[in-house]
């Protein structure tokens, strides 16, 4: 071990051990400290349970898929990118596997096999695991004079404190204790306080990556109703903000699943926030025929309705859409349930294909935090350096993962951006450059 080198991580996420796992290779003694029973409770449930570790896009695709302060991730996801990941991770003893859209999972599936792995380097690396311990605040120490005289401006970390009064000093402490979103997995915004208490600023949270709720009511009435492969376009104040194709899911409140959560991280963008309940005037359009242009779907419901010219319009549409879509598009449409195939006119069924390829949803605001994917939000990157993830405010102090004001859409960039950032503080606070993974 080296003379001085004593490294502090708190949090016991995803970007918290890669940090204690970084730094512990680096030479450092290390001491992760998580006020959970266990590490990884939030990685634990990610992906539904399978953790999408990453995505196996290139770093730009990576860094475009970055809503959040990109150009402050360079350095991070250039230092340490999802092959190098994904290559550490599997030395590590948990195989992968890349599915649709360059989405990175566990050959397993199972979101533990990558907790296992990670706390097997810990365990490798003799880091000091404190399980059931909750940080109460920093321990800063004021800037002596050097041999010249001079103070310097920054405070140094010197520890950190519990709630029973006692500490532990530490040479270098990097805060990952994650956001607000999933407070039940202990993301209570604590490294939010530890921050502002030293001096740092922190822009306000909103939830992210979080259901959209619906002013129409008949959402409800398509409660769990899944949709694959349509587009999903979403406009806020007359001006298109997020498009996206993929998977969609109608909750009783409004909509949800992997395209929506996206969406939901485009609303709002440029605004004041407002605690995460949205902005008004947000209308989220469906295109529940993305595969065919405007004529090429009049042709197919000119087809259809000749197939069915003599059954009514409410039972000619089974070829077209889910059987419980099927009542609520009749009654928006205004065509009459009843009226025969071979009855509807030319302007209906015009009428009824731009329903089908713009099927409209007036947002009204978003989920909590209970339900949020992630937290958009937090410590400031203006007051971090993007090459080392050190404050510029407190020398030896550190931040990363989703503690930061860094949010991504969905797709595994956010877990990204958790292992670069903790892969890069680990490192630097044992002042190591280059280093192989395992």
């Amino acid at each position: 071990m080296r003379e001085n080198n004593r490294v502090l991580v708190v949090g016991g996420g995803a970007a918290g051990m890669m940090a204690a796992a970084a730094a512990a290779e680096g030479g450092a003694a290390v001491c992760l400290v998580e006020k959970n029973e266990k590490l990884g409770k939030k990685l634990f449930i990610t992906g539904k349970g399978r953790c999408n570790v990453t995505n196996a896009a290139d770093v730009e695709t990576l860094l475009a898929n970055v809503c959040t302060n990109r150009k402050f991730l360079y350095s991070a996801f250039y230092d340490f990118d999802n092959r190098a990941l994904m290559r550490w991770l599997e030395k590590a003893g948990c195989p992968l596997k890349v599915e649709r859209g360059e989405r990175v999972f566990p050959v397993s599936d199972h979101s533990s096999d990558v907790i296992a792995a990670l706390r097997r380097q810990l365990i490798k690396r003799d880091v000091k695991i404190l399980l059931n311990r909750e940080v109460e605040s920093l321990l800063l120490r004021e800037p002596k004079q050097d041999e010249k005289g001079a103070v310097p401006s920054r405070r140094e970390i010197a520890g950190v404190r519990f709630p029973d009064g006692s500490s532990m000093a530490a040479d270098s402490v990097i805060v990952c204790t994650g956001g607000c979103s999933y407070p039940s997995t202990g993301s209570t915004g604590d490294g939010y306080r530890f921050a502002r208490e030293s001096g740092h600023t922190v822009t306000e949270q909103s939830p992210s990556l979080v259901p959209l709720l619906a002013k129409e009511d008949w959402c409800g009435r398509l409660a769990g109703l899944s949709l694959k492969n349509v587009r999903a376009v979403l406009r806020e104040d007359g001006r298109e903000v997020y498009s996206g194709l993929g998977e969609m899911l109608f909750t009783h409140s409004g909509v949800s699943g992997p395209l929506i959560l996206s969406a939901s991280s485009c609303l709002g963008r440029g605004k004041k926030r407002s605690g995460g309940d949205g902005a008004a005037k947000a209308v989220l359009y469906i295109d529940l025929k993305p595969g065919l242009d405007a004529q090429q779907l009049d042709r197919r419901l000119v087809r259809e309705f000749e197939a069915n010219r003599h059954r009514q319009f409410k039972n000619s549409l089974g070829e077209l859409l889910p059987a419980k879509l099927i009542p609520v598009m009749v009654e928006l449409s205004g065509i009459r349930p009843d009226k025969r195939g071979d009855e509807i006119t030319r302007e209906e069924r015009r009428t009824f294909g731009e329903l089908l390829k713009r099927l409209p949803l007036t947002v009204t605001g978003t989920g909590g935090f209970g339900e949020a994917v992630i937290t958009r939000g937090g410590v400031s990157v203006r007051e971090v350096n993007p090459s080392t993830m050190e404050s510029k405010i407190v020398k030896g102090l550190y931040f990363a993962g989703e503690v930061l004001d860094l949010d991504a859409l969905t797709g595994g960039f956010n877990l990204q951006i958790a292992w670069s950032t903790g892969h890069l503080a680990g490192k630097a606070a044992v002042g190591k450059e280059k280093e192989d993974a395992v």
